[in-house]
């Protein structure tokens, strides 16, 4: 009878071109399908409730890859998309004085119209207040992603006031 370590390697030396085979088209990248791949094989390794049958190990196998590139790409689109509100926090053009001023009426305008409300209280906990995402996130008690979705949605709702001033 076989150690749970060596049904690992069996199942590993079978399966693992396959698996990588998936990550690599899922994830485009070879260094993390591996690193995907070898980290169902450590899961299956510590976890001694799970329990894999021949006839069902590669389905197994394929989909916890599967899953696990899914939540990969899932991350880079939520770190996409923060890195591009961080590039707008760092827009430093120069305005003259006298054109700040009124920019700066128009826009305490339009802060003061967000709708709904939640959206100019995570604009002003964001920009006022210098609270990153995060922050926002647990003093409103929801997601980091609902604190990008209504960021992105005031900051549309103020390009459009701003468009129309």
């Amino acid at each position: 009878m076989m150690t749970r370590k060596q049904e690992l390697e069996t199942l590993f030396r079978q399966h693992y071109r396959q698996m990588y085979r998936l990550a690599t088209l899922l994830l485009h990248d070879d260094a993390e399908s591996k690193d995907i791949v070898h980290d169902v094989f450590a899961q299956l390794l510590t976890s001694s409730t799970t329990e894999l049958h021949e006839e069902t190990a590669a389905a197994f196998l394929l989909t916890s890859v599967r899953n696990r590139c899914l939540n990969v790409i899932r991350g880079r689109k939520i770190q996409e998309r923060v890195q591009r509100l961080y590039l707008l926090d760092l827009d430093t053009t120069i305005i003259p004085p006298d054109l700040f001023r009124e920019e700066l009426k128009a826009l305490s305008e339009g802060i003061s119209l967000l709708t709904p409300p939640v959206c100019r209280e995570v604009v002003e906990l964001h920009f006022r207040d210098n609270l990153t995402f995060r922050e926002v996130a647990l003093r409103l008690g929801v997601s980091e992603t609902t604190v990008y979705k209504h960021l992105r949605r005031a900051l549309q709702q103020l390009r459009e006031h701003l468009k129309r001033d």
